[in-house]
């Protein structure tokens, strides 16, 4: 079977459901083919300035590395955000965590790619890690939001995708939950790397993949586990970047 017929014939039934049944856009409510229209993305998702290691939005006449990272760089090397955690995108974020609204996780997905392939001189890690979920909030809400995130952003990247690779020792309480100040202590030592996992990362680029960063400091966290069992080099790759207060 030819290429191209052999692509339309696995097409074909999405193209037909999509038709028969075309969803509304997430934040405007009018009929669409993905979840969210067009002109809502062109509104809300615009490019930033940002560290190249935080993601935190950076002066337009600075480049590269924000003050903080500076003075105390994180255990990552890189950042790639694709928005804002801000008005009405940050919703979103809250309809797929604790709503189950599983659809958005792809439209996710699709701008951080966009994010990634739009770094200049972004290198592609060797395989990605959602970050995990303690047993307990993983059966509370019965799937982990970084994982339906990271399966579509894997096959679009053509990156492999390591679902099992971080475990989380701890079911610490949500940061969120906790005060600014108290986060860095709550989630220290809450992650490992599975056995069957370190001969797979010594030496390798990592790519850790979530839906928010705030602080930072679970992502710091994940990533200084990944270094101390071999990894060479982790970038976090986030759907959105709460902006400093």
């Amino acid at each position: 079977m030819p290429d191209r017929l052999r692509m339309w014939w696995h097409r074909w039934p999405r193209a037909l459901v999509g038709s028969l049944l075309p969803s509304c856009c997430a934040l405007c409510g009018d009929v669409c083919g993905q979840a969210v229209c067009t002109p809502c993305h062109e509104q809300y998702v615009t490019p930033r300035l940002r560290c190249v290691r935080c993601a935190n939005p950076l002066a337009a006449e600075a480049a590269g590395l924000c003050g903080a990272c500076l003075a105390d760089p994180p255990a990552f090397d890189e950042t790639v955000a694709a928005a804002d955690y801000a008005l009405p995108l940050d919703q979103l974020v809250l309809q797929l965590k604790f709503g189950g609204q599983l659809a958005l996780a792809p439209w996710f997905a699709q701008l951080l790619r966009d994010a990634v392939l739009a770094r200049p001189g972004f290198v592609l890690p060797d395989m990605l890690c959602p970050v995990p979920l303690g047993p307990g909030r993983l059966v509370e809400r019965g799937f982990n939001q970084a994982l339906e995130i990271a399966r579509p952003l894997a096959r679009s990247l053509g990156v492999p995708l390591q679902a099992r690779l971080a475990l989380r020792k701890v079911d610490t309480r949500a940061q969120s939950g906790v005060a600014p100040s108290e986060r860095k202590q709550n989630i220290r030592g809450a992650f490992a790397v599975a056995p069957d996992m370190l001969d797979a990362i010594a030496g390798r680029h990592v790519g850790i993949v979530d839906d928010v960063m705030t602080s930072g400091h679970t992502l710091d966290e994940l990533a200084a586990t990944l270094k101390e069992a071999g990894a060479a080099r982790v970038s976090n790759l986030v759907f959105a970047r709460t902006p400093p207060h």
